[in-house]
């Protein structure tokens, strides 16, 4: 970063000081994961300077020849992971993915039913002050009380009842296996389209660790980035029938030129998402999340629905009398990155929360296996039971240290 450090030197240290972050913590929040130095190459190059409003071959700009040939190769090679459907790779993220499939086929004041947020759904879908919750009438299922599970009866009842145009599966803090072939007999029951946004999931699917929505669902969206461990961006799959309307209400519905860098770099994401090392690593990340769940029971945290099947869990804090919003500064004091999350039937408020949000996404990336997810619990459970002592979580940060130095992230990519 020579011309940046001269020119910009502010920038320039904030991003150092970023790189030394997540080489020094141990990163746990679900959402995020560390991209390959072939994916950085690729969303820092050139390609940031094209502007292609359209598609390939069919653009309101000249000079695209290359960029098409990038956005070819994503669009198969997700097709490849994923299965023959018609594919969007244009979204800049996933809640751009997300409107472009619900102006596809729904009007104003249409109804949706989707799971409720503070059960694991997310913002795009249906909360009042996302433009999802603002222009569609969402309904909510929850999940059932007992087992903090989905219950697809309770679903089957509330579908029957609003007649719903769409049903949207999929979750942002939801722990276990998706029936997604239950949701489609729901649908069918209504005459209503399938919607599955399978953002956090997505590499677990790739790899065949979770079932595939695609032979069930009308439409798929999901993140490049979290599992699937690619840049920032969106994605959308859907049956060819619908390909049309996606690909309107994308372009020129809801956005003008694609990031074409960024496209560059789902394409290298997308490749190495076919690799079987893939699946392996996919394997992992699951096998990391159940032995972090363990050990995390064991030294009496509450986890949600009682384990994972996925690459998160939900952590109850309430048996450690500490709030989310607590843990999770408590947390990065000692070198462990979290996130606060409302758990189901939450007392507390949002800002606040009960639990915190626990992935193994990020640091499966960096080599990290089930031994060092029992030291990951202690060391939680250290700093969270010395939550008003800094000497104390200084000295816990020491020991994550220790852990990130044995796995280093960024250490051989940037020297200087």
């Amino acid at each position: 970063m020579k011309y940046l450090k001269k020119f910009d030197p502010e920038v320039y240290r904030a991003i150092k000081n970023e790189i030394k972050r997540e080489e020094e913590n141990l990163e746990l929040i679900a959402s995020e994961n560390f991209v390959s130095p072939a994916v950085l190459e690729a969303q820092g190059s050139v390609m940031t300077n094209k502007y292609a409003e359209g598609y390939p071959r069919a653009r309101w700009y000249g000079g695209c020849e290359f960029v098409d040939d990038v956005e070819d190769l994503a669009i198969e090679r997700a097709k490849k992971i994923f299965g023959e459907c018609h594919v969007n790779v244009q979204p800049h993220s996933g809640s751009q993915a997300n409107m472009a499939v619900y102006f596809s086929v729904l009007n104003t004041n249409d109804t949706i039913l989707a799971m409720d947020l503070a059960c694991g759904g997310h913002l795009t879908h249906g909360h009042r002050h996302n433009f999802s919750g603002r222009l569609f009438n969402v309904v909510t299922y929850c999940l059932n009380k007992d087992t903090e599970m989905l219950d697809y009866n309770q679903i089957q009842d509330l579908a029957n009842k609003c007649k719903p145009k769409m049903i949207v599966a999929g979750a942002s803090a939801y722990p276990r296996i998706i029936d997604f072939k239950k949701f489609r007999s729901i649908c069918d029951s209504v005459a209503a389209y399938l919607f599955v946004d399978m953002a956090h999931i997505a590499g677990l699917i790739a790899a065949g660790v979770h079932p595939s929505p695609i032979p069930y669902a009308d439409f798929v969206s999901t993140t490049t980035h979290k599992t699937l461990r690619g840049p920032r961006g969106g994605m959308i799959l859907c049956r060819k029938e619908f390909a049309r309307k996606i690909d309107a209400q994308i372009f020129p519905g809801i956005q003008g030129g694609p990031l074409m860098h960024v496209i560059a770099a789902k394409a290298v994401a997308l490749k190495e998402a076919l690799k079987p090392e893939f699946k392996i690593y996919q394997r992992q990340v699951v096998k990391n999340a159940r032995a972090l769940s363990q050990a995390l029971s064991k030294l009496n945290f509450r986890i949600v629905t009682g384990g994972t099947d996925t690459h998160l869990l939900l952590v109850d804090l309430i048996p450690k009398n500490i709030s989310g919003m607590d843990a999770e500064i408590v947390l990065d004091k000692a070198g462990i990155t979290v996130n606060k999350n409302l758990i189901p039937f939450d007392k507390k408020s949002a800002a606040i929360t009960s639990g915190i949000r626990i992935g193994t996404a990020a640091v499966t990336t960096r080599g990290l296996k089930e031994k060092e997810m029992k030291k990951i619990a202690i060391l939680m459970d250290k700093a969270i039971s010395f939550a008003n002592n800094n000497e104390k979580l200084a000295q816990i940060k020491k020991e994550c240290r220790l852990i990130t130095k044995k796995f280093p992230l960024y250490s051989n990519l940037w020297r200087n």
